[in-house]
């Protein structure tokens, strides 16, 4: 008993790892809630597609002295338009648009990078760095964080709709349009949020894996946010403490749980059973409002 104590109160004696555990908490609550709608719309290479677009917003950021987050959602927005207009006005499919978009906006962003004298170093931006964030950083993210968290709950009924039935929201009268671009830029302001503390690489898979896991274990959305939360939390915290006894990257050992989580959500989930002995299955499954 004592040996598992010491495991949580010994790393959070220390202010880094406080620091640390709440940001994680609160990336990994947004990233949870905002994972269950990308899930059900098939949207997890979006997710990839606009974290790896921000990078040559926040060198640009960098260069002209504003804050990198502002740079790095100017950027994402700008993937995000960037997708929808060449999706819509060419006959190349969404996926291969979006690898050409984020591809090319990388790359370009690596190229800036390289022609930037500064002190930040590449690794912090493509897998963050979580035991070094300050009092600053973290009201940022909880700002961040915040203010996407409460958009989706004042909009989630129609989100939920729109990815669920894109046709019937459309045909009930929802702005669909509206829906498309505003979840764009909830995912937008979700990786900012996510930014200094997991990183460009990292935050795809907190963007996928809790609303997967939760789509494997429930039929029901509510119970699938419930779930998802639960997860992002529960393997955020306990990622954090052994990233401390271990001496290992946080943002990783989060990231870990995660893919262990689902590995078990997978092989015993009951659902999920049922989906192997009979496919047809499938379609009755799919979570329900």
């Amino acid at each position: 008993m004592s040996t598992l104590v010491d495991f949580v109160t010994v790393p959070l004696s220390y202010g880094f790892m406080q620091r640390a555990l709440v940001v994680a908490v609160l990336v990994g609550t947004v990233c949870a809630i905002l994972s269950c709608y990308l899930v059900l719309k098939g949207w997890s290479l979006m997710g990839d597609a606009i974290s790896h677009a921000v990078l040559p917003g926040i060198v640009i950021a960098f260069l002209l002295g504003l804050p990198l987050a502002a740079g790095a959602f100017v950027a994402g927005l700008g993937c995000a338009a960037a997708t929808g207009y060449l999706r819509e006005n060419s006959r190349v499919k969404e996926d291969t648009v979006m690898g050409i978009v984020f591809s090319g906006m990388f790359g370009f962003g690596l190229v800036l990078f390289t022609k930037v004298d500064t002190d930040q170093h590449l690794n912090h931006v493509l897998f963050g760095n979580m035991l070094g964030v300050n009092a600053r950083d973290l009201i940022e993210t909880a700002i961040v964080a915040g203010g996407a968290l409460l958009a989706v709950l004042v909009k989630r009924r129609d989100l939920l709709l729109y990815c669920f039935d894109p046709q019937h929201a459309r045909a009930i009268g929802l702005p669909v349009r509206s829906l498309h671009y505003g979840l764009l830029a909830l995912l937008a302001l979700t990786i900012v949020a996510a930014l200094k503390a997991v990183g460009i690489i990292l935050v795809v898979a907190m963007l996928i894996a809790p609303g997967a896991i939760a789509y494997l274990l429930s039929n029901r959305f509510e119970h699938m946010l419930l779930i998802s939360v639960a997860v992002a939390v529960g393997s955020s915290v306990v990622g954090t403490l052994v990233s401390f006894h271990i001496d290992g990257a946080t943002g990783p050992c989060i990231v870990l749980i995660q893919m262990a989580v689902f590995v078990l959500a997978f092989l015993f989930s009951p659902l999920n059973g049922v989906l192997r002995r009979n496919p047809a299955e499938s379609q009755r499954s799919s979570p329900q409002a």
